[in-house]
């Protein structure tokens, strides 16, 4: 069983994913508790936060002024800071083994009754607790990016996952203000699983040239009504990103999954979207 009580919550990772976590967590009002394995990434961590923050404010998005929410959250390099949470999200590199460690090290670090979730987007839930001593806490809560705007959290069980800690994910996500759905645990869930495969099939189209950049956009947006296009949406996402969730697919279901070729190419010559300024499209 985990405990039903949530009062502080706590983080790992700092990025683009786990700062938006905390943040909303904070304006949920929930005590938070941010990691990362460097001062420096914490502090970007913050950076992000306060300018998002900011941003809400200046539309009255926010019940509350941007230093209380701020004032909620805790930095910090130490994993034992997390001890006293009641409920650990890690939102770190997507990388199988690295998120197995971590796993273990949380189980090492936290009450035995504390709700373990990942924001994995591919990595198969069972994989990630596999060496745990308790893997019925462990779950998937799949956040959408950008955090703080977009309103889904994809919550998804593994094969030990209790019902405990599957009505405790779903909860939480709506106490942050979020509507879940839930998936099994196969791979890429339900979002990516079919995301991927339309921004590929985008990208080999462009590639092969039906239409223009700009057309095939302006197909999907206008004929779909979708608010961007897979040309798009990739840079936003960023290429690299998108390249390892379909490699992973790839791997794990076989040919229809391959990797358009200029997706990797893009992401050889660095072009990765809009964080780097240059994907399909220019950014300043």
């Amino acid at each position: 069983m985990v405990r039903e009580t949530i009062d502080r919550i706590g983080v790992v990772g700092a990025g683009t994913m786990g700062n938006g976590i905390a943040q909303v967590s904070a304006t949920a009002g929930y005590d938070v508790v941010m990691r990362d394995i460097e001062t420096e990434f914490v502090e970007n961590g913050f950076e992000s936060i306060d300018d998002s923050l900011e941003r809400l404010a200046g539309r009255d998005d926010l019940s509350e002024s941007p230093e209380t929410i701020r004032d909620r959250i805790e930095g910090t390099t130490a994993l034992e800071a997390l001890a006293d949470c009641d409920l650990v999200v890690e939102a770190a590199l997507e990388d199988l083994s690295v998120k197995r460690d971590i796993f273990g090290d949380l189980e090492d670090v936290c009450e035995s009754d504390v709700l373990l979730a990942t924001n994995t987007s591919t990595l198969s839930i069972t994989a990630i607790a596999s060496d745990l001593e308790s893997p019925e806490r462990v779950i998937g809560l799949h956040f959408m990016n950008p955090v703080p705007i977009m309103e889904g959290v994809e919550v998804v069980v593994g094969e030990k996952t209790s019902e405990s800690a599957r009505e405790l994910a779903h909860r939480i996500a709506e106490d942050l203000g979020k509507t879940t759905w839930e998936s099994d645990d196969k791979p890429g869930f339900v979002t990516n699983r079919i995301l991927m495969p339309w921004i590929n099939e985008g990208i080999r189209a462009f590639d092969e040239g039906v239409a223009t950049k700009t057309d095939i956009d302006a197909g999907m947006e206008l004929g779909t009504n979708v608010p961007m296009g897979p040309l798009t949406l990739a840079d936003h996402i960023g290429l690299d990103v998108c390249l390892h969730a379909t490699e992973t697919l790839h791997e794990e279901l076989g040919e229809r999954y391959r990797p358009a070729y200029l997706l990797k190419r893009k992401v050889e010559a660095g072009d990765l979207g809009k964080k780097t300024g240059t994907g399909f499209y220019e950014y300043e």
